[in-house]
């Protein structure tokens, strides 16, 4: 069997190496001609898995070692009989600790009783309101499929979000109705000119409205990663390269999760256990990860590819 893996996903090499001939590439190596034989795919968001790459290769599986899936063609998927998975949850933790130290950089301790509003309640938003809520801040919720399916009871409508909130931060995935919500209109719509926070997908926000907006932005996600708008990117008060999901224990998950789910889909048994580095408790200092994107955005692409180890630690 034949595994084409992203060289960067961290603590892959060697978990299947005895049981498959695994390739490892930089993702811009993943090609149509390197997967044409392959059975199987473990990437990250950087490979789109399409018609363009896959129409030519064998694949049958694909493990993306993340959250998002939205660089996956899922129909395409479904007509050609590829299946796929993601790791929902992986890096929840991590990216909570990224909101926390948002929060605590900007306000400092002075949150008690500020409103905040997240938009999407799932692995990431529930550990984000839970966080919120033990800080004494006055947390309200929006999440739609949540809502229609467990009742409206704990959720509130955007409009509430807008006109009371003096935070707002995004953990929604990203499909058709989430793809600029935050446009225009809708901060247009935001009664207190609250902190936007996005640590979810960068598409989410429109770079243009974000640009005309009068208010503070946190943003760790960017359209056109990792060629991202240099204005927004001046305009931000911090601005980090697709990292809050980085921690190494958010790492480990994933990769563990998709290795899993590989090793669950060939029927090979395997216990895949991985030794995470590095002591918890260390502050994340995303305000000098801020600095450092802000002095050499060219290199976004290695800020990430080499982020150093850090532990979540709430």
């Amino acid at each position: 069997m034949k595994i084409v893996a992203d060289s960067y996903i961290p603590f892959l090499k060697g978990l299947l190496d005895d049981v498959a001939h695994v390739e490892y590439l930089p993702p811009s190596e993943i090609t149509a001609e390197a997967v044409k034989d392959a059975d199987a795919m473990i990437i990250r968001t950087r490979t789109k898995c399409n018609a363009a790459l896959l129409s030519e290769s064998k694949v049958k599986f694909i493990a993306t070692a993340t959250i998002g899936y939205d660089h996956i063609d899922t129909a395409y998927c479904a007509e050609k009989g590829i299946s796929w998975t993601n790791c929902p949850g992986c890096n929840a933790d991590s990216v909570n600790n990224y909101i926390y130290a948002a929060l605590t950089t900007v306000f400092e301790e002075n949150l008690k009783d500020k409103t905040i509003g997240i938009i999407g309640v799932g692995n990431v938003g529930s550990r984000v309101a839970s966080m919120a809520e033990k800080m004494g801040m006055k947390v309200l919720l929006n999440d739609p499929p949540r809502a229609e399916k467990e009742g409206p009871e704990m959720f509130v409508s955007l409009r509430e979000i807008q006109e009371k909130a003096a935070i707002i931060t995004i953990h929604t995935p990203l499909n058709k109705e989430t793809f600029h919500l935050v446009n225009d209109a809708f901060l247009d719509a935001c009664k207190n000119t609250p902190l936007i926070i996005n640590a979810a997908r960068g598409e989410v926000c429109d770079t243009l409205s974000l640009l005309n907006y009068k208010g503070e932005i946190i943003l760790d996600c960017w359209e056109n990663e990792p060629n991202i708008n240099l204005d927004l990117l001046r305009k931000v008060i911090i601005g980090t390269p697709h990292i809050a999901g980085y921690s190494v224990d958010g790492k480990a998950n994933g990769t563990r999760m998709a290795v899993e789910a590989v090793c669950k889909f060939f029927g090979i048994e395997k216990t895949i256990h991985i030794e995470v580095p590095g002591e918890k408790g260390i502050p994340y200092y995303i305000k000098g990860e801020s600095v450092a994107l802000k002095a050499h955005p060219e290199l976004f692409e290695s800020f990430r590819n080499n982020y150093p180890i850090r532990r979540d630690n709430i």
